[in-house]
């Protein structure tokens, strides 16, 4: 990666994105689409200070309509909220294809144990309907465990840290 500090700062403004979206999904339920909105907008930025080549900011966006239209299927069946499909849509044109898959996983997992826990809360509490589980925070998780094994690495080994 040959961006730098404007590199790791746009790293670092996605990290903050994924702990503010885990935040509001937690309070209210709901991932705003202003905050999706900048994620999605930071990646050219991101994919420009990289040095990304064309190919490969080819193969991000795809990525990103793959992600939607299978997530909005999802969404369409009542199996995904909207702001997880926008979230996870605006994330693949951060990571690239091999590390969203592992994305993926660690977001499954985490959102399976999430929802244990939740619907154990709901239950406990006699509340009735379904359990609201806030996914975005699996989102987060594994979001910010990618960047972290995808770029944190890199970090280490620049001049940045002197």
């Amino acid at each position: 990666m040959q961006g730098g500090i404007f590199t790791y700062g746009l790293i670092g403004a996605l990290a903050i994105g994924l702990l503010i979206a885990a935040f509001t999904d937690i309070r209210r339920r709901q991932i705003d689409n202003w905050l999706n909105a900048a994620i999605a907008l930071g990646a050219p930025l991101f994919w420009l200070s990289s040095g990304m080549p064309l190919i490969d900011i080819g193969y991000q966006i795809l990525l990103a309509v793959i992600v939607f239209a299978v997530l909005a299927g999802l969404f369409a069946i009542g199996g995904m909220g909207g702001g997880d499909v926008k979230l996870l849509t605006a994330l693949a044109l951060w990571v690239s294809p091999v590390p969203f898959v592992w994305l993926l996983i660690v977001m499954s997992l985490i959102g399976g144990a999430l929802t244990v826990v939740f619907a154990a809360w709901h239950i406990a509490r006699r509340q009735p309907g379904k359990a609201a589980i806030p996914y975005g925070i699996a989102i987060a998780i594994a979001g910010l465990w990618t960047l972290s094994n995808q770029y944190l690495p890199q970090l280490n080994s620049t001049a940045l840290l002197g």
